[in-house]
């Protein structure tokens, strides 16, 4: 299929073009946001251990917080956990700050697991668009970020994350020269999403979003990166592709697959033709990890259908970080319209939603 505007139109019925078009303006309202929004009540100590609740779209924010920090000097002391339960670990103490990331206030998972740290420490934040989280919050006199509503949670990605990061600035949990680093890379990664913006958003065959696309029509992607730094950019890569085009996306990280799932890749042989490998590259990976993807593509370029190498060549790590999560979600949207499929609804997780509550 050739895309053009006609074609995106009449697929996209809820207008995520939109969504992804405005999306450095998000990122400019989310950390307007973060600057004013509540904070952790500083008579209790600045906590170094985080433990954020969330599911999902909602739980990326986090994931890409403690990926961010523990690459960035004077955050790396931190220690961020992301959970993704309906409880929380045994470990978390009066010590550690719980967040709970719910962007539509209602997620059973983080509602639960929220309940049980009430009882743990009183170091509490909430983040939400409203629902019960939000009531709860309210009501408890829990620190609350209100984020704008109405977007469905992958697409508020920005709302997730700078509110959560300008909170650990604000209560000087990062130290300055992390504060430093962010703010000058906020200032690259503005005007720098911008013209990625006007780049991704025109619908011809030189948009490296839809040469990409193009490439895994037909086929299952698997996305391979370093376990450092780009975990979450991997995580991301695969939900989008899952969620908005409803296509079979898999994943590992380097170097713990060549550990085990490189030795998978002999059978079924009749199906190593269908996948598509992604490999998401840092300029900061492991010099041995780069030896790696070399080698990993000397093996496996004979016997895919396609190895597509991506890096981003930006200055600052958050400006990567952001860049290579602009690309996905742009890949994963016109991936949907190849497919035929609105990029919007979810179907198959709302099925699975309405037999829970019929259970």
């Amino acid at each position: 299929m050739i895309l053009n505007k006609e074609i995106a139109s009449n697929i996209d019925a809820s207008n995520m073009f939109d969504i992804l078009l405005n999306f450095p303006k998000q990122i400019e309202h989310a950390i307007e946001i973060g600057k004013n929004a509540p904070t952790l009540d500083s008579n209790k100590g600045i906590p170094n251990k985080f433990m954020i609740l969330g599911m999902g779209g909602s739980a990326i924010g986090g994931d890409t917080l403690r990926a961010y920090s523990q690459a960035t000097q004077g955050a790396d002391h931190l220690n961020i956990n992301v959970s993704r339960n309906y409880s929380i670990p045994k470990f978390v103490d009066k010590d550690f700050c719980v967040i709970a990331s719910s962007y539509s206030g209602g997620t059973e998972e983080t509602l639960s697991a929220f309940a049980q740290a009430q009882t743990q420490t009183d170091k509490l934040l909430a983040i939400s668009s409203g629902g019960k989280l939000s009531q709860i919050a309210e009501s408890s006199d829990i620190p609350l970020i209100k984020i704008p509503g109405g977007m469905m949670p992958r697409c508020a990605v920005a709302y997730s994350f700078f509110p959560l990061l300008f909170q650990l600035i604000r209560i000087g949990a990062y130290k300055q020269s992390a504060i430093d680093e962010t703010l000058a890379a906020i200032e690259e990664l503005l005007p720098f999403l911008k013209k990625r913006s006007e780049e991704l958003a025109i619908i011809d065959d030189n948009n490296p979003a839809i040469q990409i696309a193009q490439k895994l029509v037909g086929s299952a992607a698997v996305v391979y990166s370093a376990c450092e730094r780009l975990d979450t950019v991997n995580l991301r890569w695969r939900g989008q592709i899952q969620e908005n085009a409803k296509q079979l996306a898999f994943g590992a990280l380097l170097p713990e697959m060549n550990h085990n799932e490189i030795n998978s890749w002999s059978f079924p042989q009749d199906m190593l033709d269908k996948f598509v490998v992604i490999m998401l590259k840092d300029i900061d990976d492991n010099p041995r990890t780069k030896i790696r993807f070399e080698a990993i593509e000397e093996i496996l370029k004979p016997i895919v259908k396609d190895i597509i190498n991506i890096e981003s060549d930006s200055k600052y790590l958050l400006t990567r970080i952001f860049d290579l999560i602009y690309l996905a979600d742009w890949v994963s949207y016109y991936l949907s319209l190849l497919n035929g499929t609105d990029p919007t609804p979810i179907p198959l997780i709302s099925k699975l939603k309405d037999i829970l509550a019929a259970k």
